[in-house]
């Protein structure tokens, strides 16, 4: 198998209220760009990584990525649907890919191993995790309108697996379409094609809000330190 990377790293992070995009913020002396980065960067099937930032970040990017051997920056789009789209055409050796968020930087390899296996069984794999909370339905005056069966509702994570010339003509057809998905997977469920769930991880938790640095550093006190993450 030929598998690429494409790390999405052009967002702002306005939720997080600090002064730099949270890529850049660091966890145990590194970047979390720089710990997303190294959860690919030793796997057998994995021959390119593409990190797709802004074009404000572009040196500061280059600069956390340059002891990588194989590690491509490109410039992003206002959107993260558009940045993933120049990532996905920055590859160039590939036959699937899996797309990741830079701010998810504890996905273990356990599961970057299964995703690798399913992909090539079903062609698009995205990792959830059953919601442990009830979740209503509300309007814009913030009333209750429905209460779903919690069963039936997973929280998505990244990385999200595909083979690449399906996700490339999904990227493809939104785009002409004029079509924002809040994921990836939503453009093959938009076009009608299948797509997978397997069995995601707790603790592969996206950095958003201040909170979640603090549990982070709880994450990384738990698996030993910065050389486990």
């Amino acid at each position: 198998m030929k598998v690429g990377i494409v790390i999405a790293a052009a967002g702002q992070g306005k939720r997080m209220g600090a002064r730099i995009p949270k890529q850049f913020i660091e966890l145990k002396g590194k970047p979390v760009l720089y710990h997303s980065i190294c959860l690919f960067k030793e796997h057998p099937f994995i021959q390119e990584i593409v990190v797709v930032t802004s074009k404000e970040d572009m040196a500061q990017t280059k600069e956390i990525v340059k002891d990588f051997a194989y590690v491509t920056v490109v410039e992003g789009g206002k959107e993260r649907q558009e940045s993933v789209l120049c990532g996905l055409k920055a590859l160039q050796n590939s036959e699937f890919v899996l797309i990741h968020d830079a701010a998810r930087p504890f996905a273990t390899q356990d599961l970057i191993n299964r995703l690798i296996a399913r992909v090539a069984e079903t062609g698009a794999v995205i990792p959830a995790v059953p919601v442990k909370d009830t979740i209503k339905v509300v309007n814009e005056k913030r009333e209750v309108q429905s209460t779903p069966p919690r069963q039936s509702l997973w929280a998505v994570q990244t990385p999200q697996a595909f083979r690449l010339s399906t996700i490339l003509e999904a990227h493809h057809w939104a785009k002409e379409q004029q079509f924002l998905g809040t994921d990836d997977a939503t453009l093959l469920e938009a076009k009608g094609i299948t797509v997978h769930i397997m069995d995601g991880e707790y603790s592969n938790i996206k950095l958003t809000t201040p909170e979640d640095l603090q549990v982070a550093e709880k994450i990384i006190e738990k698996k030993g330190g910065e050389k486990d993450v």
